[in-house]
Parts: C-alpha cells; structure tokens; sequence
C-alpha cells in the first residue's frame, strides 16, 4: 500500500501545526523566543501546552514524556499521564509548567563525580529549538537535562551552548561583508546512518552478540565482501519490506528520510535523510537509531548499530556532514558559481581548516568510543589521523592566495562522453577522498570519522566550539576595518596567513598507505591509534581555555565527563573480556572437546594420518585457549586493582587486550576444525548471509 505523503509530519508538532492552532500573537512569542530574542513566559507556555495536549490526545496518547540525552550515550525517558484529579473527577490536564520543567532522578545517571548518589535532584527543561513528537501513546517533548546545582548532565546542553556560540561569531563576520540584516547562522548537518542487520533468531544464539553488540569470536567464511556486489546491489524482500516501514514511521515524525541502500559489507546497510538545523538533526538520528532497532524487531531481525560487530569486513560510521546557514538561507560554505572571488567563502573555510589544525585531538575523541577503535584506519574508514580533503579545485585557490600558484578555477563538465542523446554533463569540480577524515563535498564538510552508534552531539559541540574561536578571532580583525573593499583586502590576507601556518593539515593523498603515516609524523600531525588514549586531550588546558571561554563547559564538567568517558572504557572492555572467556570456558571448548570425542570414537580401531593430525591441532587448540583464557581473566583482575580509572584502562590496554587478540586468533583457528553440527553458535557465514532470503 502506496504511503499517503499527505500525512508527512503528522506526528510532530512543528510550526505548521502551531500556526494552525495557536493565537497568531503567541506563535509569532514562541518563535521570539526560539530565536533568543525574548524570554518565554509562563501565559505563553500555558496556551502552548494546552494545545500541545489537545493535539496529542486527538492522536490517542495518554502520556507524555520530557525526551534527554544523558551521558550513556542513549536517550532517556520517563512517562507521566495526562490524568489528574479534580473535585473527585478524572481530568486530562497539561500545564505550562508540565512542559517547560520536569523532574527525573539524577542519581543513577552517569556524572563523573558531579552528584553523590544520595544527591538526586536533577531537572529537565524544554529545548524550544526541537519540536515535540508522538510515538505510540506517549508525547515527546525534547529537553535539556541538569542538576540541582546547575551542571550540564547531558549531551544537549552544551550543544546549544556550542551553537550559540559558532552563531554569534559567525554572524559578526557576515555583517562586516555588509550583510547587516542577518541576526543568527545555525549549525546545518546531515547525519548518513550505517547499521547492520541480523536474523533475530541468529543473534539470540550469539552470546556475544546479545551482551556487547559485536561478535567476539568468530572465523571469516569463504566469501565475505570480496567481490564487492553488495554495495549498491539488489536490496532483498525482507530488507525491503523492513526498510518500506522504517520509511514510513519517520516520514509520520517529519524526518525526511532519503537515501537507502546496500553497503560494502554482507548485511550492512545506509539510510540517510536530508540536511537540517544542527539540533533537530541530532534529536532525528537518535529516534532514527531507536525506529531502526525497533522495527527491525518486528521483522524478526536485529540491527546493530557498533561500530564493528564482525572482525574482517567494513564497519559502520555515521557520516556528519557540516554546513553553516544565515537566517535567510545563506550557506556559507557553498563556494557558489566564482569561488576564486567568493572571499566570504574562502574566509570560512580557512577558519575550519585552522579550528582543525589547532583541536585534531578534541575531533578524534569526539567522533570517538572504545567502538569505534577497531573501524578506524580499517576496511574503507578513515584514518585516526586527522586531516582535510578540499579538493583540486578549491586547494588551488589557497594555494593562489599564498602566492604559490596563479587562479586556475575552470567549472568542469563531461562533454564529450559518448552519449548523444545528453549534452554538457554536469560534474563537480573534484573527486572524493573516501580515505578523509574530513572532506570538501561541494558546500559542505563531510567529517567521516564519527561512529555509527555515536550520538553527534559531542562532535558539533567540539566543531561549534572550536570554529567559533578562530571565526572571533577573524572578526576582531575585520571590527577594525570601515570600508568593504578594505574587509575583501584584510579577509584575503587572513585566509593567505592562515593557509601558510595550517597547510600541514590539508591532504588529498591516500589516507590508507603507510606513507601517509610517515608523512603526517614529520609534519607534526597527531596519531592517536585508540579511544582511551585521546581521553586525556578533552582536560588539558587548550581545551578548558577554549570550553570555558564560551561557557560550553566549566571546568568541573570536563573533569567529570573525562572521567566518564575512562569509566566507560573500563566497562565495556571488561564486559567485552568476560563475555569472551566465558564463551571460551563454556561454549567453545566444550564444542571441541565432543568433536575431539567424535573423532577418536569413529578412529578407535583405525585413525588416519589427517584425523590424528586433526586431533592433535583440537588439543592444541584446546590447550592454547584454556591458558590465554586464564591468563585474561588473571589480568584483567589486576587491572581492576588499579588506583585510579584511567590506570585500569590503560592496564587494560596494553596487557589485557593483546590477550584478548591471542585468544580469539586462537579460538578463530580452531572453529575451521568443528563440525558445524558441534559448533556453539551460528557462524559468520549465516550471520552475513541468512537476511538475503
């Protein structure tokens, strides 16, 4: 059955929804205050609750719930009806005040030392910049959550923070070219989400699947993603029928939802919606990630959203693509029809290319979880060394305002392709570099590094954040310049100064080769190989003077949330380890050990010479694994007790994980010798292949 498109949105309460129901004079008060002009009061926050109430009710819902994003990594929630008593009568009632503030225990929430348990008190706050929704029977109302002392204990608050911050500087440097009427640019991103997708009755056999997201143990089949037809390639029935109501459910919650389609990997998959302000477009990919898994359920499958659930073939990311936009439309990163003479452009951009320079470390953390440690610099993902892909097109143009080459801008076509029947093709004026960490695609900043189970709040904080700064610091330049064509001059200067100090962060080569590794050390680029060893970058001093300068975090609240970020790595390794020497002990050597048994039982009276040999590497195996088991969960215990959280990760690291990888190689080599009637658990080949049918 065709989807009725008339129905697109028909579950967010947006600013069509509001301008149908609300008294003209507090829509045009609500979005005042969405824009920061003036403060919301308590008759206007009545009037809009109670229409949001009646809206909700006519859609069936009982509840409502005010929508955060904790520091899990997830979204929380807590359900409250709309029922209330009156006079002995039950009445459906829905305040101002029930909108604007609600009251959730902070105390089990992750704060890195911010609460005592026993300190409870925590409260969430309407975000008037994402409009509320309904899922089932319950309204969503998107919300910041704090504490009773006023410290951010989400991921939302100093995103907004952030946002503010890139705005006010970006809009100083748009009024001083002259464009006075402009009052606030906002963050625009577009987030292309990559899941895989499991038989639901394969992944309730795979221990390690259930319990961590990602298979432990595992031995690739004889077909994986080498001929690479799955990219791109025939989307099977099921998949379809799955993807058809995905589709349909955020279509319903206004989520343009665009792009679907095989990726490399067997049993991967991308959706991608279009670009949108930076706030609701990090609140859609939450619920897009919770549609993903919960409709996936429906169809007897389960999505993974880790970044590397198999060892051995693509993982997943979650591709942020960053763009700045006016009030009135304007991108400032769209180099337009003459990017030699768009100085704005050139401007903005050469601001990026020196935030990136000056914070790689805070970006490689920020696109970053323990994850995502084992897709980076592997299998078509970038490497974890920062860098910057512009493009021939517009790196010539920094080149020629550094003095090292003449312009040479020439729009590009395929004009002669063969084809009679279409003239003049159009082409961009570069290729990709799937190797970039961060690329130029058109009038936009693609930064690839980020993990597809990520919420992309942190990141735009970090690149909101960081681009404020130099955007400033640029400002403050031109504040000192009365004539336009003196501002033109001085932006030409600056982006030629800029370019000379920051070049070393441009790179257009292969981001794979060891050669680039080399080249990036001698030019002073930072390699930081895994999540926990960035952790460090977010409290020293360059990034508290830069948070702290525009209040996106105080100190306390880095502190607090570095500590998180150790204590988070500390818990997913060791449920990571434990999981698989559990399966060692109970799973795997038990499967070999009755196939140990079913060889000698036929062989009694004759073994050949390839069944002894067979019998021989099993007890090997067997051996081998019981030891390095062991010798995990003995090490991993001495990382336990460890004084402080950081020194257990890094215990962890450098002795239990090599461990780890010994075990698995071991147990991998192992599993070609079981039978895969004796073989615990549903093998590689099943996993990548089963949904095709």
């Amino acid at each position: 059955m065709a989807y009725d498109f008339s129905k697109f949105g028909s579950h967010l309460f947006d600013d069509k929804e509001m301008r149908k129901r609300l008294p003209s004079p507090a829509f045009q008060k609500f979005k005042l205050a969405r824009e920061h002009d003036t403060p919301l009061d308590s008759d206007i926050a009545d009037v809009i609750a109670h229409e949001m109430k009646q809206w909700a009710l006519e859609h069936g819902c009982t509840h409502y719930t005010h929508w955060f994003h904790p520091l899990t990594g997830t979204t929380a929630e807590k359900h409250n009806s709309f029922v209330e008593e009156k006079n002995g009568e039950a009445i459906c009632r829905f305040s101002g005040k029930s909108l604007i503030k609600d009251e959730p225990d902070a105390s089990s929430f992750p704060s890195g030392g911010l609460r005592a348990t026993f300190e409870a008190r925590g409260y969430t706050y309407w975000d008037v910049e994402s409009p509320a929704f309904i899922r089932g029977h319950v309204l969503y109302i998107p919300t910041i959550f704090i504490s009773y002392t006023g410290e951010s204990l989400d991921t939302k608050g100093p995103l907004l923070k952030s946002a503010d911050a890139v705005s006010a500087a970006a809009t100083r440097i748009v009024n001083s070219f002259g464009d006075k009427t402009v009052k606030r640019v906002k963050g625009s991103i577009g987030l292309e989400q990559e899941y895989f997708l499991v038989d639901k009755k394969l992944f309730s056999e795979r221990r390690d699947l259930f319990l961590t997201g990602k298979t432990l143990l595992g031995a690739m089949p004889p077909k994986g993603q080498e001929l690479e037809r799955h990219y791109f390639g025939t989307i099977s029935q099921r998949v379809t029928d799955f993807m058809q109501e995905v589709n349909e459910e955020l279509w319903d919650l206004g989520i343009y939802a665009k792009a679907e389609h095989n990726e490399v990997a067997p049993g991967q998959f991308e959706i991608s919606p279009i670009y949108s302000d930076l706030i609701p477009a990090i609140d859609q990919n939450m619920l897009l990630m919770d549609v993903l898994q919960k409709v996936a359920i429906k169809h007897d499958l389960v999505c993974l959203l880790h970044e590397k659930p198999y060892a051995g073939v693509n993982g997943s990311g979650k591709h942020n693509n960053y763009s700045l936009v006016t009030d009135d439309g304007q991108n400032l990163f769209d180099p337009g029809k003459d990017p030699h003479n768009n100085v704005r452009f050139l401007l903005f951009t050469a601001a990026l290319i020196k935030a990136v320079d000056e914070y790689p470390e805070l970006i490689r953390l920020a696109s970053s979880d323990s994850g995502n440690d084992f897709r980076l610099g592997a299998d078509e993902a970038p490497p974890a060394i920062v860098s910057m892909y512009l493009g021939d097109a517009i790196e010539e143009l920094f080149k020629a305002a550094v003095g090292k080459k003449p312009v040479s801008y020439v729009k590009s076509g395929l004009n002669d392709f063969g084809m009679n029947t279409i003239k003049n093709l159009p082409k961009d004026t570069s290729d990709r570099n799937r190797t970039s960490p961060i690329a130029f695609t058109g009038n936009k900043f693609e930064f690839r590094m980020l993990g597809s189970s990520l919420n992309a709040s942190l990141l735009n904080t970090v690149i909101n954040t960081a681009l404020a700064k130099e955007l400033d610091e640029i400002a403050d330049k031109l504040d000192e310049v009365k004539h336009r064509q003196d501002v033109r001059e001085l932006s030409l200067k600056i982006v030629a100064d800029i370019y000379k100090k920051h070049e070393r962060v441009v790179f257009s080569g292969n981001g794979y080769s060891d050669e680039w590794v080399k080249e990036a050390e001698r030019r002073g680029l930072p390699n930081i190989a895994t999540f926990v060893e960035s952790i460090p970058c977010f409290a020293d001093k360059k990034s508290v003077e830069l948070f702290t300068k525009y209040n996106v975090f105080t100190e306390k609240e880095i502190m607090a949330r570095s500590e998180i970020m150790y204590e988070s790595f500390l818990n997913v390794r060791s449920i990571e380890v434990k999981t698989m020497t559990a399966m060692i002990y109970q799973n795997i050597i038990p499967s070999a050990i009755k196939e140990l048994n079913f060889i000698t039982a036929c062989t009694s009276n004759f073994m050949s010479k390839t069944m002894l040999t067979k019998a021989e590497k099993l007890s090997a195996f067997i051996d081998d694994c019981s030891v390095l088991a062991g010798k995990c969960e003995d090490e991993l215990e001495k990382a336990r007790k460890k004084a402080t959280t950081k020194d257990k990760d890094m215990y962890i690291l450098n002795k239990v994980l090599p461990l780890a990888d010994k075990l698995r190689s071991t147990a991998d080599k192992m599993e070609h010798y079981i039978s895969e009637e004796n073989l615990p658990y549903p093998n590689y080949e099943k996993l990548f292949f089963d949904i095709d049918f």
